[in-house]
């Protein structure tokens, strides 16, 4: 089977084509590269997919391009048997900067595949959303698919704007689409301005982390092999086709809690540091994965201390070439 991967050198994108790849399966990667953090992480992934293709003697194809051409797009989507739509402008914070940008590539370039995919016979449309879309009020922990959607960044609309549309276009043309709400995923190769890489990276460099706000904020982080559990099943099966699920550990934790307990670990003789808060980060997450079980079977495995420990033993296997470009992000 040949599967289309877009955003496939980025973290989550990265990971799906390799475990794609591991599972026997040809995999075309398209990927704008774009310079949001190092590009160094991305071709270290893109390197990690050609190791995989040779070992298991399967076709890849890597494709440097931008979801915003349309007739790219087009080709790519007639050579592939499923789409694991991954490419997105990333980032609540930068999103608050460039609300047009991210309109443009998570909406209209979703908009480009889906209508790829009208005239194609896929076997899934994978679309990866997010929880910001839920906005992270309080009254509705944990969130369930049949809470109102209030994004409160440019980057949770534009994600529930694209869900919407994948949703629409099973329900009007037959996509077999399905959105993926992710939780704060995590784990190797993570960006670097993600919580967890900063916490550690600063620990293991003598550095206190840093927390922005009280740290009283909660978050649902997802370790990346669950994450990857769910997008394996979806490949075979259509239980959930037209739906929009919540992918998630289950396990919260505050910011303040966590960035400790990676300082006592790591780094125990600093104190922390807090700096201002920004608006558009939601004050908590928190995922109900009941639909995720019931139409995919799905049973998170990685705690968070189970998750971060299993990074950091990862970090310190890979420092010498991944810790320069988290420091340089």
């Amino acid at each position: 089977m040949r599967i289309l991967v877009t955003g496939g050198a980025g973290f989550i994108g990265g990971h799906v084509a390799e475990a794609f790849l591991e599972d026997g399966h040809d995999v075309t990667v398209l990927d704008a590269m774009d310079p949001f953090y190092d590009l160094g992480i991305k071709e270290h992934t893109l390197e990690t997919h050609r190791e995989a293709a040779d070992r298991h003697d399967v076709g890849y194809e890597f494709v440097e391009g931008d979801v915003r051409n349309a007739d790219l797009i087009g080709s790519l989507v007639a050579d592939a048997d499923a789409v694991y739509h991954q490419a997105a402008k990333a980032g609540v914070r930068p999103s608050v900067e460039a609300p047009r940008e991210y309109d443009a590539v998570n909406v209209d370039g979703t908009l480009n595949l889906l209508d790829a995919a009208r005239e194609t016979d896929l076997r899934r449309f994978v679309l990866a959303s997010s929880s910001s879309v839920y906005g992270g009020r309080e009254e509705y922990l944990p969130f369930s698919e049949t809470d109102p959607t209030l994004p409160v960044s440019p980057y949770g609309a534009s994600k529930l704007a694209a869900e919407r549309y994948a949703c629409a276009y099973h329900e009007v043309y037959g996509v077999p689409a399905v959105a993926l709400r992710y939780f704060t995923v995590y784990g190797p190769r993570m960006r670097p301005n993600m919580a967890i890489s900063n916490f550690v990276s600063r620990c293991l460099n003598g550095d206190a982390p840093v927390v922005y706000g009280d740290g009283t904020q909660t978050r649902d982080f997802t370790y990346i092999e669950d994450v990857l559990a769910a997008n394996r099943t979806l490949l075979g099966t259509d239980s959930a086709d037209g739906e929009a699920i919540n992918v998630g550990s289950t396990d919260t934790i505050e910011i303040g809690t966590l960035a400790a307990e990676i300082r006592d670990q790591l780094a125990p003789e600093r104190e922390l540091e807090y700096a201002e808060r920004y608006d558009a980060d939601a004050d908590h997450t928190h995922a109900d994965t009941t639909k995720a079980e019931e139409l995919l079977g799905y049973d998170p495995e990685y705690t968070i201390r189970e998750g971060v420990s299993a990074f950091v033993a990862w970090y310190r296997q890979n420092r010498e070439w991944y810790e320069p470009l988290v420091l340089a992000s």
